[in-house]
């Protein structure tokens, strides 16, 4: 699954850490998120959009 996170965070100015303080998740979380070596869980997809202020299909897309 593709995502737009790496985009996201940098336009809101964020580090991974400072994105992965705010998901509750690890840097490298973050880090494999945005290189697409793992798929979030809904809870932390949802959490992810919340995040952003956008709707999930917004955020991640398929390959």
């Amino acid at each position: 699954m593709n995502n737009h996170l790496k985009t996201l965070r940098g336009e809101k100015g964020w580090s991974q850490a400072d994105l992965a303080n705010q998901l509750g998740v690890s840097r490298q979380t973050v880090n494999a998120l945005e290189t697409g070596r793992y798929d979030p869980s809904l809870p932390l997809a949802f959490k992810i959009a919340h995040v952003f202020g956008q709707p999930i299909e917004t955020i991640f897309h398929e390959d």
